[in-house]
């Protein structure tokens, strides 16, 4: 699988330090190729240093993208990104801003829109937390909004406990917690409420 990528890092002084760091970021399988630099202007330094944790990658306004023999397969828009290693919790990726992230089929069309405007991924347990503002919309036009919902990648679920709309083309349906699989198409939502539509039987 081939990646391109453009990243830029505005507070960055034209003397730093750089270095190749390759992410692997399930469920999306896709592989950044990041060119991450530090800053050694010793004002820089000295603002990182006043930090608890310092991030062992950082930088902003980034946009990339995976192919496989050619064909598009992922995009992903950040507008910041910051990866920490060895906390109590494991290696995490952060995403202060938010993020898009496209799934491609095929024929290179959208089959997959996931945003929001903040968002964790737990590489070590391979979990997203996705939070504020929250949206995916699957390749059937269905829409899921909710302020905080889960995507287990190794069990290939998405899940969430709080607040959730569903919108399809015939139904618009609202819960507090829910669970699906990856593709959106079957689910199960607690306490449920909203507009159903329901096609009537040819015979009595």
């Amino acid at each position: 699988m081939k990646v391109q990528q453009s990243a830029q890092n505005k507070s960055i002084n034209k003397n730093k330090i750089c270095r190749n760091v390759c992410i692997v970021s399930a469920p999306f399988f896709l592989f950044l190729l990041i060119n991450a630099c530090a800053p050694n202007n010793p004002e820089d330094i000295k603002a990182l240093t006043s930090r608890e944790e310092l991030p062992v990658l950082s930088f902003v306004e980034f946009e990339g993208i995976a192919t496989d023999s050619g064909i598009l397969k992922y995009r992903l828009i950040a507008q910041e990104i910051f990866q920490f290693d060895d906390t109590e919790g494991g290696t995490f990726i952060y995403f202060p801003k938010g993020l898009h992230y496209f799934v491609y089929n095929k024929d290179e069309e959208i089959e997959t829109q996931i945003k929001c405007n903040y968002a964790i991924y737990y590489q070590t347990i391979e979990l997203w937390e996705l939070k504020n503002d929250v949206e995916i919309i699957n390749a059937e036009g269905s829409v899921v909004n909710s302020e905080h919902i889960f995507w287990d990648t190794r069990e290939k679920r998405i899940y969430s406990d709080e607040f959730v709309k569903i919108t399809t083309k015939d139904d618009i349906i609202t819960g507090y917690g829910f669970e699906t699989d990856e593709d959106i198409k079957t689910y199960t939502i607690r306490r449920a409420s909203g507009e159903f539509s329901f096609e009537e039987s040819a015979s009595l």
